[in-house]
C-alpha cells in the first residue's frame, strides 16, 4: 500500500513537471515545447484512475489531494514571479514573499485538486473508465471558467500553451482558448486509456493512435497556415525603459523638461528598426526602408511610472506641444484625476489619456480590472496590515465604462495591463465597434522572470479570439504588433529605450466569441453543475448501500 501510494504522489508531481514545460520559463518560449501539454495530464488521469487509487477505500479524498498537489507545485513554478516582484517592491519582510508565493499556490491549487476529486467521483458513480474521461475535459474548462470568475487568476490556462499552433488556435473565435484546453485534456484522456482499459482490443489503441495524430499538430505546427494580412496604417510605440523602482517624480524642472524632450524626440521617431518575431528568438531583423517617412496614424505611450496626472497643467501642456509637434493623435498611459464625491480630495485611476492631433482632449479610458495588493487592497479594513504589499504602487480606484474612441475615421479600443488576462472583459473592445486594439503595459515589475513572456502569449490569445490586430506599447518590453491570428510580426528589444514603427490595419468583422463571449466554457460549467449533482446523488446512494452491508 505504501508503494502504491509512493507511485500515485510521484505521478502526480511528474505531471507538475510537465505542465510547467509548454509554458515561458525565463524567456521566450521555443514552440516546440507546446507539444507537453498534450500528455503533461497523462501521469495524474492515471493515478486518479487507476485501480491502485480507485480500489482504495480513500480514493476520493486521495484523487483531489493528488491533484491538489499538481496544482500546488505547478503555481509554485509558473508563477514563482510573484516571490521575486513582492521581494523587490512590496517592502515586505524576507520571508514573506515566499509564504505568499505558497498561500497564493495553495489557494488556487484547489481548483486542481476539485478537478481531480470530481473525475474520480464521476468514475465512483458510473463505475467506468471511459465515462470519467469523457467528462474530465469538460470538469476541466469549467475549473478553468470558475477561477477566471471566482478568484480572478486566469493565468495560463492550458490553451495558451497552444498559441502558436495555427491549426488548433483555429477554435479560439468560436470558443475562446477554453476550447483548446478542451482538446488538450481530451487528448490526455486518449493517451492514458488504453493503460487504464486493461484491453488489447483495437478499438481501444485507437484513442492513443488518435490522440497521437491530435498531438502531432504540435510538433508539426503547420498542417494550417493562416493567411498573412497587409498592413495599412503606422503606429509609434515608445518604449521609454522607466526603472519602475526609481525616482520617477521629476520635480525638478529641467528633470521634467528632459523627459518630455525625449518623449518629442521618440514621438517623431518614424521607420526605425525591429525585429520581424519575439525577441530573443533569433528572428531576422530587416533593414526598414526609409525613403518616405509615413505619418503616424497614432503614437502612443505605455503604462509606465512617469509622473503624468492629468490635472497638472504641466502634463496638459506638454501634451498638447507633443500633439502639434507629430500631427498625430496621442494615447497615454497617465493617471487619471476625478474630484471626490465630498469635493475636498481628488481620486486617481490608472488611465490612457486619449488626445487628437489638433492637441484637444478625445477622451480617457480608466483601468476597470484592478490587480489586488498591486494596485489597491481589497477588504481595506479587515486586512489592514496588508498595506505595504501595495509597495510604490498608488491605490487606484476602479473605471466603470468600457470606451471606443475614434481617431482619423477608426475604432480603437484600449485595455491596460493585467487587463489583458480577461478574455471576456477584452471582447467587448470589439463588440463597441474597435477596429484594432492597444494594451498600454508595465512588465518592468517582473525584470526577467517568466511572466513578460507569459503576459505578451496572453495577449497573442486576444488578438486570435477577435481576429484584431493588437498594438502591445510597454515600458520595457515586450513592445510588438501582432497580427489577428496571434503572430508577431514586429517588436524590439527590451531594456532599453527604443521606438517600434509598428504596422498595422483595422478590422470591424466580429468572430463568434466576440459576439457571445464564453458560450462554449458556460455549456461545460452547467454540464459539469449537472454532472456534479448526479455523481453527488450516486455516490450518496453507493455509501448508504455500503453502510447497510457493513
Amino acid at each position: 500500500m505504501q508503494r502504491a501510494s509512493w507511485k500515485l504522489r510521484t505521478a502526480a508531481v511528474l505531471s507538475a513537471a510537465l505542465l510547467e514545460l509548454p509554458f515561458p520559463l525565463a524567456g521566450p518560449m521555443p514552440p516546440w515545447r507546446s507539444i507537453f501539454a498534450w500528455f503533461g495530464l497523462v501521469p495524474l488521469l492515471w493515478a486518479i484512475l487507476t485501480p491502485l487509487n480507485t480500489t482504495s477505500p480513500r480514493a476520493l479524498r486521495r484523487a483531489f489531494l493528488l491533484s491538489y498537489l499538481t496544482g500546488f507545485l505547478w503555481y509554485c513554478g509558473n508563477c514563482y514571479w510573484i516571490r521575486d516582484t513582492m521581494q523587490h517592491y512590496g517592502d515586505m519582510p524576507p520571508l514573506a514573499p515566499t509564504l505568499l508565493l505558497i498561500a497564493f499556490s495553495l489557494v488556487l491549487g484547489l481548483y486542481f485538486g476539485l478537478f481531480g476529486l470530481f473525475v474520480a467521483l464521476v468514475h465512483r458513480a458510473s463505475g467506468s473508465v471511459r465515462k470519467a474521461l469523457l467528462a474530465a475535459p469538460i470538469l476541466w474548462v469549467a475549473f478553468e471558467f470558475l477561477a477566471a470568475h471566482l478568484t480572478s487568476v486566469p493565468w495560463d490556462q492550458l490553451g495558451y500553451s497552444q498559441v502558436d499552433n495555427g491549426l488548433l488556435t483555429h477554435l479560439a473565435p468560436w470558443t475562446g482558448v477554453y476550447g483548446i484546453s478542451f482538446v488538450l485534456v481530451c487528448v490526455n484522456g486518449m493517451f492514458v486509456a488504453p493503460a487504464l482499459l486493461h484491453s488489447r482490443h483495437p478499438r481501444v489503441w485507437l484513442f492513443g493512435i488518435a490522440g497521437l495524430g491530435l498531438a502531432a499538430t504540435g510538433i508539426l505546427r503547420a498542417p494550417f497556415i493562416p493567411p498573412m494580412p497587409e498592413p495599412t496604417a503606422t503606429a509609434v510605440l515608445i518604449q521609454p525603459n522607466l526603472d519602475v523602482g526609481g525616482d520617477n517624480f521629476w520635480t525638478q524642472p529641467e528633470v521634467w523638461k528632459a523627459h518630455i524632450d525625449e518623449f518629442t524626440r521618440l514621438a517623431g521617431e518614424v521607420c526605425g528598426p525591429y525585429i520581424a518575431g519575439i525577441p530573443q528568438t533569433g528572428a531576422p531583423e530587416p533593414q526598414p526602408l526609409c525613403a518616405v517617412k509615413p505619418k503616424p496614424d497614432l503614437v502612443a505611450w505605455p503604462e509606465s511610472p512617469a509622473p503624468f496626472f492629468e490635472s497638472e497643467p504641466r502634463f496638459q501642456q506638454a501634451i498638447v506641444s507633443i500633439a502639434h509637434s507629430v500631427d498625430a493623435p496621442l494615447m497615454v498611459g497617465s493617471i487619471g484625476m476625478n474630484v471626490a464625491p465630498d469635493q475636498r480630495s481628488w481620486l486617481s485611476y490608472n488611465s490612457a489619456l486619449v488626445i487628437g492631433a489638433d492637441g484637444q482632449r478625445v477622451g480617457r479610458y480608466d483601468k476597470i480590472h484592478l490587480v489586488p495588493f498591486g494596485e489597491y487592497v481589497p477588504f481595506k479594513n479587515l486586512l489592514f496590515f496588508a498595506r505595504k504589499l501595495t509597495g510604490r504602487v498608488s491605490e487606484f480606484q476602479r473605471g466603470t465604462m468600457r470606451k471606443v474612441f475614434r481617431l482619423g475615421g477608426h475604432r480603437y479600443g484600449i485595455f491596460i495591463c493585467y487587463e489583458a488576462v480577461f478574455a471576456s472583459e477584452v471582447r467587448q473592445f470589439p463588440r463597441l465597434g474597435a477596429e484594432v486594439l492597444v494594451n498600454l503595459s508595465d512588465d518592468g515589475w517582473y525584470g526577467d522572470t517568466s511572466a513578460p513572456w507569459q503576459h505578451l502569449n496572453i495577449a497573442r490569445m486576444r488578438a486570435i479570439e477577435n481576429r484584431r490586430w493588437l498594438l502591445r506599447d510597454t515600458n520595457n518590453g515586450v513592445t510588438a504588433v501582432i497580427d489577428p491570428y496571434g503572430r508577431v510580426r514586429q517588436s524590439i528589444p527590451r531594456h532599453q529605450v527604443g521606438v517600434l514603427d509598428a504596422k498595422f490595419a483595422f478590422r470591424d468583422d466580429i468572430t463568434f466569441y466576440t459576439a457571445h463571449g464564453d458560450v462554449f466554457a458556460w455549456l461545460c460549467a452547467i454540464l459539469s453543475i449537472g454532472l456534479a449533482i448526479w455523481t453527488l446523488k450516486a455516490n450518496l446512494k453507493l455509501s448508504i448501500q455500503d453502510k447497510v452491508r457493513s
